[in-house]
């Protein structure tokens, strides 16, 4: 078994293994005072902001790791996923359907696909029409590389503050060195991962697909 293998399969088990462990029962409905948390504690948990460290339980006096910003590397993405969800909003209203009919659009081997409760004439309408739409084709292709890599890294770091346990995948796609950090770097050996190591041995792999009127 490869490194890279034994890495992602270690990953995953970790998360498999976080998201089942239950939270800590608060006593008699109130906070101890000895955990409530000061403002800045509260500011530090609110946003998105995230030191990463190849050792999550090193102690104080270790060397901080480089910064990672989730809220700028979300913001990045955020033109694109505004461009998609409003062209997705233009179509139903063009062809008379009701706005919130759920849709689901991925990339199937004749090019964009469409799938949702529609009639079949307007749902191939759509779907010839959004591939005829080079704009919304490369802002679809740049949201298949960028958001399942933000869905991994938002899930591996929300686990490390809530635990302290670092995640063996996270490790290998940061950097040291923080200009190496961007959200193209990043997305980059995600993708490498993926290819090295096969899809089906990769967590969240599945086809990547945009839901727009998505019900919980």
């Amino acid at each position: 078994m490869s490194l890279l293998t034994s890495l992602i399969r270690a990953s995953t088990q970790f998360q498999q293994a976080m998201e089942k462990r239950p939270a800590p029962e608060a006593t008699n409905g109130k906070a101890s005072p000895q955990t409530a948390a000061t403002p800045e504690q509260q500011s530090d948990g609110n946003d998105d902001r995230y030191t990463w460290s190849r050792d999550a339980m090193s102690g104080p006096s270790q060397p901080r790791g480089p910064r990672l910003e989730m809220t700028e590397y979300k913001q990045s993405v955020g033109q694109d996923l505004a461009f998609v969800r409003e062209t997705l909003r233009h179509k139903l209203a063009e062809y008379a359907q009701h706005p919130a009919t759920p849709l689901s659009v991925s990339k199937g081997s004749n090019g964009i696909e469409v799938e949702g409760r529609l009639p079949d004439k307007v749902r191939n309408q759509i779907q010839q029409d959004l591939n005829n739409n080079k704009h919304f084709s490369e802002a679809f292709r740049r949201l298949s590389r960028t958001e399942p890599t933000l869905e991994f890294m938002d899930t591996a770091m929300k686990l490390n503050k809530a635990y302290g346990v670092s995640n063996p995948l996270l490790d290998t796609l940061v950097s040291e060195n923080e200009q190496f950090n961007g959200l193209q770097d990043l997305v980059h050996r995600y993708d490498n991962l993926r290819r090295n190591t096969g899809a089906s041995a990769t967590p969240a792999t599945r086809s990547y697909a945009f839901s727009l009127n998505a019900r919980a």
